[in-house]
């Protein structure tokens, strides 16, 4: 299927389009907030068709907002929906019930309805799109944490036009990579079995030959990205006799290891992410959370793609923000946020899951209230989180290429599908995933970004919330 922008253009007006008047907008590339502007949307594309501004007075006299196609948020702060890069929708919050007690004593059935509630709370919180790591509105998931291939049979039950549930765009990453004995369950009867009852939080992989074979099965299972630990608590069963010992994060990987991961993972066209508490040097990272940059030593690859940097601030301040590890976090996004010569990108996510889904924006929080500006922040959010998890169909100088077309509106879910479109920006061509809020940005940004005050979200052109309720 091809769609030409003069089909889309000649359409204006007509039943199948939208058309939202705000007061304010956003620009996420510019990093600005414009007055009065006017967004057309295709209801069939899920495409933004033109951005434009609008006259107060006119707009007055001549628009029926009775009609549902006119969308009046004009006293409102329209914004690109939110990413988080960052999230586990099969996990709750370890204050509710433990990691391991999630791991081992709920059943597969409680956890995917668990992840069905939380798909809805975060794609109305103003999340169109996340990230997943399997160890949860655009969404990258990290990790199943031992629900299996969950994650990716979740993600077609909130894609395409007419979804099972609602939920933001889904990337996933399936299990996470470790290796032998590094990630828990931990068996307190046989300690040197992995597991418990068959359960583990991550799929090990040792050797070079392993550690191909685990990630060709990943991407051949649909996996949209690769994560790895390249250093973990390997230790940790020392508690007892050694608690520092037990707390130190280790290399998991050697150098030969991680290099095979990455380079299956970029022959097959996927990106890789790792959790680094320490100072894993290794090429071809897409993107890594935890510690700062200055504890990563990037090497040129020869792929042209930039690395992110998602601190993930929220797990830290969630389980203790008197704790030694909260205030290291925040002490290394301060001293990254200042330096000039900071050669990563940044983008948001908090490790949601580990806290309450729908709180996704804590991250965005604590980042202000550390020093970074607020305008800053929310690109981090929006544009910086697509610029994350898209595809590497996006990087290099095809990807510009691509980018520089976008105005011809072809990058339509209906032939690239849900995860191959662009996001992040309210602009012509990228998908309509638009929120807002009834916030005031510039003296309130921590209430503006919170779930309690987005009133409006829109996915793909689809409206999810209206008026501060549910259609």
């Amino acid at each position: 299927m091809q769609i030409s922008s003069g089909d889309e253009a000649s359409k204006c007006g007509d039943a199948m389009h939208t058309k939202i008047y705000a007061g304010t907008l956003f620009d996420s590339e510019k990093c600005e907030l414009i007055k009065h502007r006017v967004i057309s949307v295709s209801a069939k594309s899920g495409l933004i068709l033109d951005v434009q501004p609008y006259s107060p007075g006119e707009v007055d006299a001549s628009v029926d907002f009775s009609d549902a196609r006119n969308i009046d948020l004009r006293s409102k702060t329209v914004l690109p929906g939110f990413v988080d890069c960052h999230v586990h929708f099969f996990l709750h919050p370890y204050s509710e019930t433990s990691w391991e007690d999630q791991n081992t004593r709920e059943s597969l059935v409680e956890r995917t309805i668990r992840a069905t509630v939380h798909a809805r709370e975060t794609l109305m919180a103003g999340y169109t799109a996340v990230r997943s790591f399997s160890p949860v509105s655009i969404c990258r998931d990290l990790g199943t944490e031992g629900a299996g291939d969950a994650d990716v049979l979740f993600r077609k039950c909130v894609s395409g036009p007419n979804p099972l549930i609602p939920g933001p765009r889904y990337f996933c990453a399936n299990r996470a990579i470790v290796t032998t004995g590094s990630y828990g369950p931990r068996n307190r009867l046989y300690p040197n079995r992995a597991g418990v009852e068959g359960k583990t939080g991550a799929e090990a992989a040792d050797g070079v030959d392993e550690c191909i074979k685990v990630v060709r099965r990943q991407v051949g299972a649909g996996a949209d990205w690769i994560k790895l630990y390249a250093d973990y608590r390997f230790r940790a069963e020392m508690t007892q006799v050694s608690p520092q010992t037990a707390s130190e994060s280790l290399d998991t990987f050697n150098t030969d290891e991680l290099h095979a991961i990455v380079q299956t993972a970029h022959k097959l066209g996927v990106k890789v992410a790792a959790h680094t508490d320490g100072k894993s040097s290794w090429e071809g990272l897409s993107s890594f959370f935890r510690r700062s940059p200055d504890d990563y030593v990037a090497r040129d690859t020869g792929i042209r793609q930039p690395t992110v940097w998602i601190p993930t601030l929220s797990v830290y301040y969630t389980l203790g923000k008197d704790t030694p590890m909260w205030k290291q976090a925040a002490s290394t996004f301060t001293r990254a946020i200042k330096a000039s010569d900071l050669n990563v990108k940044i983008a948001c996510g908090g490790d949601t899951g580990t806290f309450a889904h729908g709180d996704n924006s804590l991250e965005m929080k604590l980042m202000v209230h550390l020093g970074a500006d607020w305008k800053t922040v929310l690109r981090w959010g929006t544009l910086g989180g697509w610029e994350c998890i898209r595809s590497m169909r996006w990087e290099g100088q095809k990807g510009k290429e691509r980018l520089a077309k976008i105005h011809e509106l072809r990058e339509d879910a209906r032939v690239v599908g849900d995860n191959e479109v662009p996001f992040g920006a309210v602009k012509q061509g990228f998908a309509a995933d638009i929120i807002a809020t009834d916030g005031d940005l510039t003296q309130d940004f921590e209430r503006a970004v919170d779930k309690g005050s987005i009133v409006f979200v829109m996915k793909g052109g689809r409206v999810y919330k209206r008026d501060g309720q549910t259609p």
